[in-house]
């Protein structure tokens, strides 16, 4: 063999080497299945009436996903291609879902966020004119929470005195006046508000005697609580101190709330806190006020009422009117 055919044979095994190393390290695209999200949502002209839809199934209709997806209360929904098909590749989003016509479409499957709008299905209902209609007008929305209050249950006063003489020289043995020189007595008073109650605003004020050279040595009032004490520095002659505070106690019950729904075409919607209990609808129907106990089934003689949990969590209500009915 000759020394250039050598050579060729050489140079061809290395580039086959290098081409099996370089298969090896680099990364290979597109091997993790794609997956598509999006929301599936009414369709309407008017966005603030583009609702979610929960239930929706989402299918690929060339059978690129392993299998269907289920929009969540949300409208979210995951569906998972399998793994040959790549970003880029033509699909076919078929949607379905009883109340609504069935869509399919058309796109290519990419990481955006697909929007999916139903149209609802038609249904054979007899409008009414608008004066055989029952209007329902003054919509509001009543509940109660548990919450803790603090209730005012009396006050309490102790006036006290921290006796002395003064100008008597300390002469070193405290106590003593702030600055060394003069005898004093420390005097304390104390208050108990009682087993569950407290004290609120509590103050301690000089009201006789040489108030200028008395002095409050210890704060234990302020804070409040249960027991609180007062201790006093008193360098002159006697002084008179008064001690006040407010009784509280602290109890847990209900307390009532009042909000109005946000009203779209035939639908009213509202949201209440996770605590909120006793949930009502207040309305005034054909000009009477009647209250409506919504109760866990949601039932309302006048609309269908539907309601889901959030992350937060509250919870989010939905009431459509029923056709007799109409909001004025």
């Amino acid at each position: 063999m000759s020394k250039g055919k050598k050579v060729a044979i050489w140079i061809f095994g290395v580039l086959v080497c290098l081409g099996v190393v370089a298969g090896i390290f680099v990364p290979r695209r597109h091997s993790r299945p794609v997956v598509l999200r999006g929301a599936v949502t009414v369709w309407d002209p008017d966005t603030r009436k583009q609702l979610h839809i929960a239930d929706a199934q989402i299918t690929e209709a060339n059978g690129f996903a392993g299998g269907p997806a289920t929009s969540d209360p949300m409208g979210l929904f995951t569906l998972k291609l399998q793994t040959p098909i790549r970003r880029g590749h033509p699909i076919a989003l078929l949607i379905r879902h009883p109340s609504y016509q069935p869509l399919q479409l058309q796109d290519v499957a990419s990481d955006k966020l697909y929007v999916v709008r139903l149209k609802p299905v038609a249904t054979q209902r007899e409008e009414l004119p608008a004066s055989e209609m029952i209007a329902v007008d003054n919509v509001r929305v009543r509940y109660t929470s548990k919450a803790v209050r603090v209730i005012n249950v009396g006050s309490a006063v102790k006036a006290f005195q921290v006796e002395n003489a003064g100008n008597i020289a300390c002469e070193g043995k405290p106590p003593c006046s702030p600055d060394g020189k003069w005898k004093a007595t420390i005097g304390s008073a104390s208050l108990d508000a009682g087993p569950g109650n407290e004290f609120r605003n509590a103050r301690a004020s000089c009201i006789a005697g040489p108030c200028p050279f008395a002095k409050i040595e210890h704060d234990g009032f302020t804070e409040g609580g249960q027991k609180i004490n007062v201790f006093v520095r008193n360098w002159s002659d006697t002084v008179t101190f008064l001690m006040e505070a407010e009784v509280v106690r602290s109890m847990v019950g209900p307390i009532d709330h009042e909000s109005y729904p946000v009203i779209f075409g035939r639908e009213l919607n509202f949201t209440l806190p996770a605590s909120a209990e006793g949930v009502n609808i207040e309305a005034d129907i054909n000009g009477e006020t009647i209250v409506f106990p919504l109760g866990p089934a949601l039932f309302l003689s006048w609309a269908e009422c539907g309601a889901r949990l959030n992350k937060d969590p509250t919870k989010v209500y939905r009431c459509e009117l029923k056709p007799k009915y109409r909001f004025r």
